[in-house]
């Protein structure tokens, strides 16, 4: 029972969880990379700060809008799935009892267990076992699309405002190798917590993301030097 309850637990906050390290893993790569080439080019103090807070905001509100818009299509798209099915269910109940039988019978109920499991499930709530059985659509995990905005500009600022505050309080000199170090420890904090509440390896979420966080911020360094020495 109680691995039955850390189950459901986990399957109810993957929707704000995915959002949630997705914003705060972008806050850091971005901003840590912007940061980095804004320094390699040779850019003052002020400049890489200014840089970085710019960033910061843009990059949080185009994770939200983008979160915002993405996850607002699939609630429409299970919007108008749900709406679909109330129409049938008003209009042919017994094609839906027949269709919901057919489904259960697929999974390995005998026909006669399988017209009564039908006939119960949709005396009780028949939508609710349509959405779930026939259409794959959970409560738990519903697109919210504000939710999903919300945590991912969070989560993005959150993760923005370690480099930015390397940036502001580490001089100049030492700034590069501060940025990559505070960044690539919170990138593997990250990928670790993320991967422990979702129940996969924590080794394992921490390489994958300390390994593209550290792609690109070399790469954007690479391309702050070039520019730096063109100037």
């Amino acid at each position: 029972m109680r691995q039955h309850d850390q189950e459901r637990h986990r399957s109810q906050r993957i929707g704000w969880l995915r959002a949630a390290v997705l914003g705060a893993n972008d806050g850091i790569v971005s901003t840590a990379s912007l940061i980095l080439g804004v320094a390699a080019a040779g850019a003052s103090s002020n400049a890489i700060t200014s840089a970085g807070l710019a960033g910061l905001v843009a990059g949080a509100m185009s994770m939200a809008a983008g979160e915002y818009v993405s996850v607002r299509s699939q609630a429409d798209t299970e919007e108008a799935d749900l709406a679909r099915e109330r129409r049938e269910l008003a209009t042919d109940d017994d094609a839906e009892h027949a269709e919901l039988e057919r489904i259960y019978v697929g999974r390995g109920l005998e026909a006669g267990l399988a017209r009564q499991v039908a006939a119960q499930l949709m005396a009780h709530d028949a939508l609710g076992a349509h959405a779930r059985d026939e259409l794959g659509i959970i409560d738990s995990q519903r697109a919210r699309p504000l939710v999903a905005a919300l945590a991912s500009a969070a989560a993005f600022t959150v993760g923005a405002l370690l480099p930015l505050l390397v940036a502001i309080f580490v001089p100049r000199s030492a700034l590069p190798a501060a940025v990559v170090a505070t960044s690539l420890v919170s990138l593997a904090s990250l990928g670790a917590l993320a991967a422990s509440a979702g129940g996969a390896a924590p080794l394992r979420g921490a390489m994958r993301v300390v390994l593209w966080g550290a792609l690109a911020m070399a790469l954007t360094y690479a391309v702050g030097a070039a520019f730096g020495t063109l100037t």
